[in-house]
């Protein structure tokens, strides 16, 4: 028996937020899917829908992984060492404790990401949405169990290589 406290099943729509606030971070809007609420903090959902070039700093989540969906566009991600270059039906792992980042290499594009466990990351995409490279971004990842250990990577045409030294755009 499900108590009126127990997470529900749903649906939700392309372009709906779960709980109907979608929040604006960098050059995105982002669309909550699974809340940590619903799985008691197991993971949250965070559909994104980029409206330009660029992405995230170099980053480290010190407590949670991360995992990556392109939907729509084309991404470049760096998860420690290793670089791969996205289209979509891709998707990348990012190990908690990893330095990672992407960039939308497309004028527009779109990400599912997986936070897991979902930690605060609710929080701190609500928390504003602060220049990338500015110390108040710094401390908004602080406070969120992140750390920036780089700028963010750069939207270049060259070509990813995945671990095997072979390009991952199939040339």
């Amino acid at each position: 028996m499900v108590s009126p406290d127990s997470p529900q099943p749903f649906s939700l729509a392309v372009d709906v937020d779960r709980l109907g606030r979608p929040v604006g971070f960098l050059n995105a809007r982002i669309d909550l899917k699974v809340s940590g609420q619903d799985t008691g903090g197991g993971m949250c959902v965070m559909d994104t829908i980029r409206t330009g070039r660029g992405g995230p700093p170099l980053h480290i989540h010190h407590a949670q992984d991360e995992w990556f969906f392109v939907q729509e566009g084309t991404f470049r991600f760096q998860v420690g060492e290793a670089s791969y270059e996205l289209g979509p039906g891709g998707s990348v792992f990012g190990l908690r404790g990893l330095p990672h980042a992407f960039v939308n290499l497309t004028e527009t594009g779109r990400l599912m990401i997986v936070f897991q466990p979902a930690g605060t990351m609710e929080a701190f995409f609500a928390g504003g949405s602060p220049h990338p490279l500015s110390e108040e971004f710094r401390e908004l990842s602080r406070q969120h169990g992140m750390e920036v250990v780089g700028p963010p990577l750069k939207a270049c045409s060259d070509k990813a290589e995945n671990r095997d030294g072979h390009s991952t755009m199939g040339g």
